[in-house]
């Protein structure tokens, strides 16, 4: 806490957000398709802020060519400049390990109790929700919110495909919104640094200085 008694990262005189949007993930690096979905999020879903939470280690996919923590993080944090409506933490890189969301909610539930907190996440994540660890606590900590791609056939998903007990089937599927069509992946991103191509428009502009200043995901 703050000598104002605010948790870290909140700035003295404002007000804790109503409805937090929390957007995680590496983050490896923070891309265009990022900044819009979150920008999707806050005003399909009426948000009063969203907080991007880089993880510290993935739990569902290998950790290939992860950049440090600090250079995600500082990536983040350009790329957010001077936007009021997104904040970032770094809860999970100072935890450490393998980066659990239901731990994260549980922290986050500590540090704005009066909030509601929304995760948000894509419609390619929702049947792979099942998997996630202490589901059905983090299903309670929070609401899950997704945004799925024009032209994702949303009348194929049946609530049987998220292996879920009721209520948490039907109230997910309300949960789910058109966002705008963004076919980007960091995946790709370090593919045409490592290729030498270019990421201009790809990335915000202070992201793809901050990558050619400290030659990141280069061969």
């Amino acid at each position: 806490m703050s000598e104002e008694g605010l948790p870290e990262g909140v700035a003295p005189g404002r007000v804790s957000p109503v409805r937090l949007g929390v957007l995680g993930g590496a983050f490896n690096p923070i891309h265009m398709g990022h900044l819009i979905m979150a920008q999707d999020a806050m005003e399909l879903f009426e948000l009063s802020q969203v907080l991007f939470v880089p993880c510290a280690r993935p739990p569902h996919k290998p950790a290939t060519d992860l950049a440090p923590a600090e250079h995600r993080l500082a990536m983040i944090q350009a790329a957010l400049e001077g936007e009021w409506r997104f904040e970032v933490s770094d809860l999970e890189l100072q935890r450490g390990d393998i980066s659990w969301s239901v731990d994260t909610a549980r922290e986050l539930r500590n540090l704005y109790p009066t909030a509601e907190l929304v995760f948000i996440i894509g419609a390619d994540m929702l049947p792979e929700l099942h998997l996630w660890r202490e589901i059905r606590t983090l299903l309670e900590l929070c609401r899950f919110v997704t945004l799925a791609r024009p032209g994702t056939d949303l009348t194929a998903l049946q609530q049987a495909d998220l292996k879920l007990e009721p209520p948490w089937p039907e109230r997910l599927k309300q949960q789910i919104r058109m966002g705008h069509l963004v076919n980007l992946s960091s995946t790709d991103i370090r593919y045409r640094i490592a290729e030498g191509l270019s990421i201009r428009y790809l990335v915000h502009p202070a992201v793809d200085m901050y990558i050619a200043e400290h030659r990141l995901y280069r061969k």
